[in-house]
């Protein structure tokens, strides 16, 4: 097998993996509340995670971090994962998965609304066109369709959804900016963030031991929400010849999702929901794809 077709493996594992997350969130919240939901899936990630620094033989680099690296981990466990799962279960406990789960793809499209004010970027034309097509799709679904009246059927649970991409684009810009190994740091983010939702969990007496039937749920989402399936897609990017060539298979996800979600959630997908993902989708990819058309004119 080539390395392209190790990466293509193992970014379609990823792939598949996040595309079921949504409705192993909503099934999860049947028998458990979004908070301990959280609390329990976290010890699982961070299991997982000391397992592949083991294997890695990278233990060792955690004595090498330095108080600098130690605060920069303390705030970005403070948004991942503490804050970002905190806003998007909440979102999922009250909205239907379709919805919840299609809104938190708007990531890419506050990434490039926060880079104005925190990376100093400009944006074009394109750019402002793209943002504004995804924001379409954003109302569409939101709405359900019902665009002329333009009331949100649940607009906290709508501004969750959308607050919770808000939350990850910050997370991503903060991140890159840090070069340590991504699965060292990984792990001591997610150190952080177990406790900052422990001392949630305790502050509301949410505390307690979760049902015997929420213990495949929080095992599943700590396994491949939040700890194998981001090492499997660092993989992939470090096999492929280029970052494009796998990257682009991401978009596979929310519709694999909705698919998911009819299946195993039960959930009659809306028609509104797919168009208002096709939108922003599209935006995304005019965002990603449209100044380079441009330049080769």
């Amino acid at each position: 097998m080539t390395k392209q077709n190790k990466a293509y493996s193992f970014a379609i594992t990823a792939i598949l993996f996040w595309s079921t997350i949504a409705s192993a969130f909503k099934l999860s919240l049947r028998y458990l509340d979004f908070l301990r939901l959280i609390l329990f899936a976290s010890a699982v990630s961070i299991a997982v995670l000391f397992i592949f620094l083991l294997i890695q033989n990278k233990l060792a680099q955690l004595k090498e971090l330095t108080l600098k690296d130690y605060l920069n981990s303390a705030f970005l466990g403070f948004l991942n994962p503490f804050l970002y799962y905190v806003v998007l279960l909440k979102a999922y406990s009250i909205l239907p998965a379709q919805e919840a789960g299609t809104l938190n793809y708007t990531w890419p499209v506050m990434l490039v609304l926060l880079s104005i004010p925190l990376l100093k970027q400009k944006i074009g034309f394109i750019s402002m066109l793209a943002i504004i097509i995804s924001f379409f799709g954003v109302a569409l679904i939101g709405t359900r369709g019902d665009l002329a009246l333009l009331k949100f059927n649940n607009p906290l649970g709508v501004s969750l959804a959308v607050g919770s991409s808000v939350v990850w684009a910050l997370y991503w810009i903060f991140n890159v900016k840090d070069s340590r190994d991504e699965v060292v740091k990984l792990f001591v983010n997610f150190i952080f963030g177990f406790f900052y939702i422990l001392i949630l969990n305790i502050f509301l007496n949410k505390l307690s031991l979760p049902e015997s039937k929420a213990i495949l749920g929080i095992v599943y989402i700590g396994l491949f929400e939040m700890g194998i399936t981001y090492v499997v897609w660092l993989k992939a990017l470090k096999y492929s010849e280029t970052t494009a060539k796998v990257s682009n298979l991401i978009f596979l996800s929310p519709f694999l999702s909705l698919f998911f979600i009819a299946v195993f959630v039960g959930e009659r997908i809306l028609t509104s929901t797919i168009t208002g993902l096709a939108f922003i989708v599209g935006g995304i990819l005019l965002q990603q794809y449209g100044q380079r058309f441009r330049t080769l004119e």
